[in-house]
């Protein structure tokens, strides 16, 4: 099954994304993932009390810490108190080690996650399918996608590892900033040591446009780059706000040529033990979290290139422009579709 790539290209994400959810809430707690105790108290149908831990890759400033936090309200005031969230910002559970995070979910050690597919990617390749290079034209096409066919896709695939899929949230179109100069065309990245996730795909796309990618921690990345270990990286606009890149980088060039949606996580094994009744107060809490988040990060986003702007040289790039970029990197789909496999391929084919 060959995914089709968008003929046409477009910078602008936009309209709203309803969060495709399934949630639920763990049974008596294991280890940081939570504790639970009858209580026999006012809690809702005087069910067991939780005291949770969710985790996420960025800062207190993003809009993914807006969308943990508003996730812990709604569990807080459905289950009349019995249900308590701790959000750890910048993976503080594990050193800033994403994948790390990812495993400590799989094996019930926290409750929750809001994790890239990315980050997934780097314990099987299989969810970096939805990260395929100019895969998507816009926001509408990516979320219609997932919403109709990738969704359930995700999900049992996320269920093999060990993970409730409970929706999708946005991390954005991923963009690339560096240290050298404005990056136009595929010469301009030749040599430029980047930084990217620690999967192959961006390896092989990085290495096809002639850049020198290397793999790191996010939670080191501000002070490789001050320092001059490394000349750029690429995340999305949210991100690299949130984290202050602009005051240690130069350039930032606009080419949307990765979509990254996040994946609002439970573990399995604590999903399954809950009630039905706690299982729908989860399912409510993440549908919310998960529509504020997209909402958030999609409103956000022109007035943060604004402010990224008084310290950034910022170029958005032309279809005609990222058209070249597209030819370079297409014969990555002839060996990525037999890493993905042709049912989940089929499942991330665009969808207007």
């Amino acid at each position: 099954m060959q995914i089709r790539q968008p003929a046409r290209f477009r910078s602008r994400a936009v309209a709203a994304f309803a969060a495709a959810g399934a949630l639920a809430l763990s049974a008596c707690g294991q280890g940081s993932g939570g504790s639970g105790s009858s209580d026999g108290g006012d809690g809702t149908a005087g069910g067991k009390a939780y005291d949770w831990d969710m985790t996420i890759t960025t800062g207190k400033t993003s809009t993914w810490y807006e969308g943990a936090e508003l996730f812990g309200q709604v569990l807080e005031e459905k289950s009349g108190g019995r249900m308590t969230l701790n959000i750890f910002p910048s993976e503080q559970l594990t050193s800033g080690d994403q994948v790390a995070g990812v495993e400590m979910l799989m094996e019930g050690d926290k409750a929750f996650s809001y994790n890239s597919t990315i980050v997934y990617a780097g314990i099987d390749p299989k969810f970096g399918a939805v990260n395929a290079p100019f895969l998507y034209e816009d926001a509408d096409e990516a979320t219609a996608t997932l919403e109709a066919t990738g969704f359930d896709a995700y999900k049992e695939l996320a269920a093999g590892h060990g993970v409730e899929l409970l929706g999708f949230g946005e991390s954005g179109f991923r963009q690339i900033t560096n240290n050298a100069r404005p990056i136009l065309e595929p010469a301009d990245l030749k040599g430029i040591k980047l930084r990217i996730p620690g999967i192959g795909l961006f390896t092989d796309i990085f290495q096809t446009l002639g850049a020198n990618p290397t793999t790191m921690n996010f939670a080191e990345v501000f002070t490789a780059l001050q320092q001059g270990t490394i000349d750029g990286q690429e995340n999305p606009i949210d991100v690299i706000y949130s984290a202050s890149l602009n005051e240690v980088q130069d350039y930032l060039s606009v080419w949307n040529y990765v979509y990254d949606p996040l994946i609002l996580g439970m573990n399995k094994d604590l999903f399954d033990a809950l009630t039905s009744e706690d299982q729908q107060i989860v399912l409510d809490a993440a549908a919310e979290a998960n529509e504020l988040q997209i909402s958030s990060n999609r409103e956000k986003q022109e007035s943060q290139l604004e402010e990224l702007r008084a310290d950034m040289e910022i170029v958005e790039l032309t279809p005609e422009q990222v058209a070249v970029f597209q030819e370079e990197v297409d014969p990555l789909y002839g060996k990525y579709q037999e890493v993905w496999g042709a049912d989940l391929a089929k499942a991330l084919q665009p969808q207007k």
